[in-house]
Parts: structure tokens; C-alpha cells; sequence
């Protein structure tokens, strides 16, 4: 007994000491840092969470801008981060010095779980050669390719819209709208036909909402993953569950294989996909370069159905709850889809989505209040010494852009809680700092699908806009409160709405 206590003791003490020691390393680096406590250091246990991450960044956020401070030192559980407040030292990390930071430093097992490998979250060589040879894909001229193909699914979303109009219940937008997301994605991305209004569990909807499904044991895990990679990886811990891979593998083979069977072609990402695995796409000065594997393929097949039904879904949700609040600006918005799709025989299309600059400015104002990636984070690949700083940072150290602190900073955006879209004239987005308002990141790592993503939601609104009048419902939870665990913001209780047709 006494030996097993003195075991506990020693462990005790040296946990402790370990503890301490870490928990010095900003001290050692003269970097001002805010003091952590054991054993979660400046976040909170992701046991008992009571707020998002992001809102506990935004915290921070204030806290070091109170103190003055242009960047600080904080700790997530065991590993120390770099934590930026001035919006220079930001586009110096994104953009200026971005060489230090190329990656992302997200959690990811290409072994046990290949789809993990997206271009989200890997980095270095593999990263710049996936980035470079899909960007093509997402370029105006290719977006306007694609639009008829996203505009199709609009019956799908009237039909949905009218059938939920005649129950005369409360309306849970964000399934409605997912479900829009989705049905594009899937045939934007895959060439299939999803069915997710009409059929309740279709597998693209059911995985869709599997993978945003922030269990406790998934926080947990992902916490642990995110500070101890590399023991993650021995341990062979997936960022994803394993049915959730093996489907959109399954998915992409298939699809793949059907597609060079009957030698059929689609102008869509998948195609671009085929082409680089089949090494018919070439490198620099005309050299071939190596063809993706089939797991490559269905990982950025992935990682594009994720960020693109999810973030829109979400940003075209609360865009509708501000405007059910402020009829006045739901208002500004109809007369302008009336008067643009009147130059257009009724007809919504990429020339009519372009000319709607006030609901452009909504959704901007949308993504301030509401950014559906609330932080960015950076990973430090080389040393890097802070220009007119004795500090550097290691090679290593993972860096915390805290968008949501950013986008409600009251010398940036006063009065921030009121969702004004004046704020997003062409006047005023010039008078600010161009990394005050950063939804889709910057520098070389902005969201790829960034367009795309803005014309889907555009076409969403306008299509429910132009038939339908909406309320919030008593059902919504007001004020809103963010959901406690999902990486992408979500309110707590959902949004609920009333209709009214025009």
C-alpha cells in the first residue's frame, strides 16, 4: 500500500513539474501571456464546456486588447499558442511571411483514415500541389459553368419550401437549406442526385449531419488529437468515424469507376479529379507530374462536400434571421431581387446573382456577426522572428486568428451586436484595414470555394425571398447562444421561422 502511494505521489509531483515547466514557455519567450491554470490552461475542459471555443477566443481577444497588447501567449491544455490581436501581425501570418506558416496544423491520419488528408488540413509540398492544380476549378469562368447545374436543384428547394408552407408549423430553416446545400454539392461535386428533400434519410444528408455531430467523446478525442498528433497517429485515432470515410470512399470509387467504364465526362469537380489521377493534367514547363490516388480523390471529394453544404447552409440560416428581424432590410432585399430579376425574364441566373450588390452586402454583414469558421489557425513550419519584436516563434507552435473577436471589436465595428449592412458599402469596406473582415481567411490559404459558396447562398436567398415573407418564430431562442461544441457556429435550438407568401 505504501508503495503504491508513494507511486501516486511521484506521479503527482512530476505531472506537476511538467505542468509548471510548460507553463513557463511564454515567460522564457518575453512574450506577454495570460496565466493558464492546470490542466486545460487557458481553454476550458471539453467535459463540461459552457461556451464555443470561438466565443472563449473572442474572450481572450478582448482581454489582451483591453491590456494593450498586440499578441500574446495563451496554452490549450499542454501546448503553447501564439495568439494574434493586431490586425498587421495578421496579414503578416496570412499573407506577408505566410512561408513561416503554410500550414494549418489540423489533425489528420492519411493512413487510418485517408479521407482526413483534405486540402483543409494538410500541408507543406502536398498542400501547394494539390491547391495549385484545383484552383482551376473554382476560377468565375467555371463557376458560371456550373450554374445551371446549382440553379436545377432551386425546383427541389420551391417544392420543400411550399410543402413546409402549407403545414402552418414552425419552420426549421437550416434542415431546408442543408438540404438545398447538399442536393448541389452532390451534383456539383459528385454528378449525383442526393434527394435530400425527398427523401428524409438520404445517405448524403444522414453522413452530412453525422460529421457535424459534436458528441462530447468527439470533442475529447479531437482535443487530444490536435495536442498530441503524432501519439494520435501511433494510436491510430481518426478525425472522422469510420463508417463516415468508408462512405464518401465508397461514393468516390464508385463514381470514378462508372465514369471511366463508359468513358463519360462531366464538366465538375470530380472530372478535374479523374483528370489529375489519371495524370492527364500537366506540371510546370509541360513536365507530368504524379497522378492522385483514388483516397486523394475522395478526400478532396470530401473535404468540398463538407465546406460547402455546411458554411452555407449555416450562413444563409442566420441571413434569414436577420432579416426576419429587421423587416426593413428584408424589404431592400426583395426590391432588389424584383427589379434584377425583371432584366432577366424571371429568370435567376449567374449575370442576375452578380448584380445584387445589397444582398452581397447582407451576407457580408452576416458573415461578421455570424462567421460559420469562428478562428484560424497557422502552424509555424520555420522559425520566425517578429518583426520589431525580440521574439521568435518556434517552428511548431500553432498560431490562433480569433475571427469572431475580430468581427465584434468596437473600434472596428461599432455598436457590433447590430447587424447593419451599410457596414459593407464600397465606402466603408475601403475605410477599414482589409483583415477586419477575413469569413473565408487570406493570403494563399483563402478558401478556395470562397465563390462558389457565395453564389449557392445567393440563390437560395433570392429563391425563397422572391415567393415568401419571413417572421421568427416564438420556437427560435433569443438572444441567440452558439451551440457549445460544433466547429462550425450553430445556434442553440435551432433557427425557427414563419412564412408568409408575397
Amino acid at each position: 500500500m505504501f508503495y503504491v502511494i508513494s507511486v501516486f505521489i511521484t506521479l503527482i509531483t512530476v505531472t506537476f513539474a511538467y505542468y509548471k515547466w510548460i507553463y513557463q514557455y511564454w515567460e522564457r519567450k518575453k512574450l506577454p501571456y495570460l496565466k493558464p491554470t492546470i490542466p486545460y490552461g487557458n481553454i476550458t475542459s471539453p467535459f463540461n464546456r459552457k461556451e464555443n471555443i470561438a466565443v472563449t477566443f473572442q474572450n481572450i481577444y478582448e482581454e489582451m486588447k483591453t491590456r494593450g497588447w498586440r499578441h500574446g501567449g495563451i496554452y490549450t491544455v499542454t501546448s503553447p499558442a501564439y495568439f494574434l490581436v493586431n490586425l498587421d501581425y495578421v496579414k503578416n501570418i496570412m499573407t506577408k511571411d505566410f512561408q513561416h506558416f503554410v500550414d494549418r496544423g489540423f489533425y489528420h491520419n492519411e493512413k487510418d483514415d485517408p479521407v482526413s488528408a483534405h486540402l483543409f488540413a494538410i500541408g507543406g509540398s502536398k498542400w501547394r500541389f494539390l491547391r495549385t492544380k484545383l484552383t482551376p476549378t473554382f476560377t468565375s469562368g467555371k463557376m458560371k459553368m456550373m450554374f445551371q447545374t446549382l440553379a436545377d436543384c432551386e425546383i427541389n428547394l420551391q417544392e420543400k419550401m411550399q410543402d413546409e408552407f402549407e403545414k402552418n408549423q414552425p419552420i426549421d430553416i437550416k434542415e431546408i437549406l442543408a438540404c438545398f446545400t447538399t442536393d448541389i454539392i452532390g451534383s456539383c461535386a459528385f454528378g449525383l442526385d442526393c434527394n435530400s428533400f425527398k427523401e428524409d434519410n438520404s445517405p448524403f444528408r444522414q453522413y452530412g449531419r453525422k460529421v457535424f455531430a459534436a458528441t462530447k467523446f468527439r470533442v475529447v478525442r479531437s482535443t487530444f488529437a490536435a495536442n498530441f498528433p503524432d501519439l494520435a497517429r501511433f494510436l491510430k485515432v481518426r478525425a472522422f468515424p469510420k463508417d463516415i470515410g468508408d462512405f464518401f470512399l465508397k461514393v468516390v470509387k464508385d463514381t470514378v469507376n462508372y465514369r471511366e467504364k463508359n468513358n463519360f465526362t462531366r464538366k465538375d469537380f470530380m472530372q478535374l479529379l479523374i483528370d489529375l489521377k489519371n495524370n492527364k493534367l500537366v506540371g510546370e514547363e509541360g513536365k507530368s507530374e504524379r497522378g492522385l490516388t483514388i483516397e486523394e480523390v475522395a478526400a478532396q471529394s470530401f473535404v468540398f462536400f463538407l465546406a460547402g453544404f455546411e458554411t452555407s447552409s449555416t450562413t444563409m440560416t442566420f441571413a434569414l434571421y436577420e432579416m426576419a428581424k429587421h423587416q426593413d432590410i428584408q424589404a431592400k432585399v426583395r426590391e432588389e431581387i424584383d427589379t434584377v430579376l425583371k432584366k432577366h425574364d424571371g429568370k435567376i441566373t449567374y449575370e442576375a446573382i452578380q448584380e445584387m450588390k445589397y444582398m452581397g452586402q447582407v451576407i457580408d454583414e452576416t458573415l461578421r456577426k455570424y462567421p460559420p469558421v469562428p478562428f484560424l489557425t497557422r502552424q509555424c513550419v520555420k522559425d520566425y522572428k517578429i518583426p520589431n519584436e525580440d521574439v521568435t516563434i518556434e517552428k511548431g507552435t500553432t498560431v490562433i486568428i480569433p475571427v469572431l473577436g475580430i468581427h465584434y471589436d468596437k473600434d472596428i465595428y461599432p455598436d457590433p451586436e447590430k447587424f447593419d449592412p451599410e457596414r459593407f458599402t464600397e465606402e466603408n469596406k475601403n475605410a477599414r484595414h482589409n483583415y477586419s473582415h477575413i469569413p473565408f481567411g487570406e493570403g494563399p490559404r483563402i478558401c478556395i470555394g470562397m465563390r462558389f459558396g457565395l453564389m449557392q447562398s445567393k440563390v437560395g436567398l433570392t429563391s425563397l425571398l422572391k415567393k415568401y415573407k419571413f417572421t421568427v418564430n416564438k420556437k427560435t431562442q433569443e438572444p441567440i447562444k452558439f451551440q457549445v461544441n460544433p466547429f462550425i457556429l450553430a445556434a442553440e435550438g435551432e433557427i425557427w421561422l414563419s412564412a408568409e407568401k408575397i
